[in-house]
């Protein structure tokens, strides 16, 4: 069995796909001091818990914080007895290499959510990620990243807010009622979910002029559903996207004899 495993910013999570499905998925906050053992203990007890007897023989790591990296190498070799495929290292062959200026370093989640979109949905796809970041990757017609654009997450967003402004209270995400809020958490809530739905409207719009064709809009990323509500703005929301991409990664260096 595989075991993916995902780090972001605030979240790590964990699946174990068994060359059909996934059987779980475990989640858990992302710190870089925690060590292969607490990674086993946590893994462990979960996976007891929910009774699934599991043969993990392969590991493939993307992540976005290198200094978890290492924990999690020793975790994957000290306890499953093997080399993980880390996405990003020059061992680690991608089915389509980006296009992007030269000496830019592309951040592994996007090349694993490049990845599992165009497996999924061909070409001219723009994806939609509501992580720490919110993040738009453009796949080509050929599969490659070319390129993309970054913004503020949600959650950083509001937090900023809280934190910039004393008399702010920090407030949960949620579609408001009205535009025109009539307390203070309805005010923020209003400017966070519509500033929000108008900013993914407006880059996706000028993405797809700037390209001059039609493009798939697919989302992903725990927030997407919620903007969904507001009116159309995704053609597709896939909750797996980024676990797909790393099987689909890794089936590709099978296929290539790194592995």
């Amino acid at each position: 069995m595989l075991l993916c495993i995902d780090c972001g910013n605030t979240n790590t999570v964990f699946s174990i796909w068994d060359g059909e499905r996934f059987l779980c998925t475990l989640r858990t906050s992302t710190h870089h001091s925690r060590t292969a053992d607490a990674y086993f203990t946590w893994f462990s007890t979960l996976i007891k818990h929910y009774g699934i007897e599991t043969d993990i023989t392969e590991v493939i790591i993307s992540s976005t914080v290198p200094r978890v990296v290492f924990n999690l190498r020793v975790f994957a070799d000290r306890f499953f007895n093997c080399r993980p495929l880390v996405v990003g290292k020059p061992e680690c062959l991608l089915p389509h290499l980006p296009r992007v200026d030269a000496g830019t370093q592309v951040g592994p989640d996007r090349l694993v959510n490049t990845a599992a979109a165009f497996d999924r949905h061909g070409g001219d796809i723009i994806v939609v990620d509501f992580g720490t970041a919110t993040t738009f990757d453009v796949v080509a017609a050929d599969g490659a990243y070319v390129g993309g654009v970054i913004a503020p997450g949600v959650n950083l967003s509001l937090e900023a807010l809280h934190m910039a402004a004393a008399a702010l209270p920090h407030v949960d995400i949620a579609k408001p009622q009205k535009v025109v809020g009539t307390n203070t958490v309805a005010c923020i809530q209003s400017g966070v979910f519509w500033g929000y739905v108008g900013l993914v409207k407006e880059i996706c719009a000028r993405i797809r002029s700037e390209r001059d064709r039609e493009m798939t809009i697919v989302a992903t990323g725990g927030l997407a559903p919620l903007f969904q509500q507001s009116e159309d703005l995704f053609d597709r929301f896939e909750d797996d996207l980024t676990m797909h991409g790393l099987t689909v990664i890794h089936a590709y260096n099978k296929e290539q004899g790194t592995l």
